[in-house]
């Protein structure tokens, strides 16, 4: 993804339907997790050198996503929450 870890924990409570979730720090990466009956979810974000484009500097994470025991449809559900417009 084209933006930092801050950004990215701004938008991920919306994205995870306000679920609780633990956040911690290991290797210079960030763990979120939650656990709830019979489903479960991890994040790991690691960060990315930026993408140059010119003058322009982005910055970029890695993001590893698991969602055990909910719908097909999460992962879509989830990215929506990310989506930015342009044009």
């Amino acid at each position: 993804m084209t933006l930092g870890r801050a950004e990215f924990l701004r938008l991920v409570p919306a994205a995870v339907a306000g679920e609780a979730f633990a956040l911690e720090e290991s290797d210079g990466a960030t763990l979120l997790t939650h656990r709830g009956a019979g489903r479960h979810w991890r994040i790991r974000l690691t960060p990315l050198p930026p993408l140059r484009l010119g003058a322009i500097a982005l910055e970029r994470t890695r993001v590893d996503l698991r969602f055990l025991g909910y719908p097909d449809d999460v992962f879509d559900r989830f990215l929506e929450h990310f989506q930015r417009g342009g044009g």
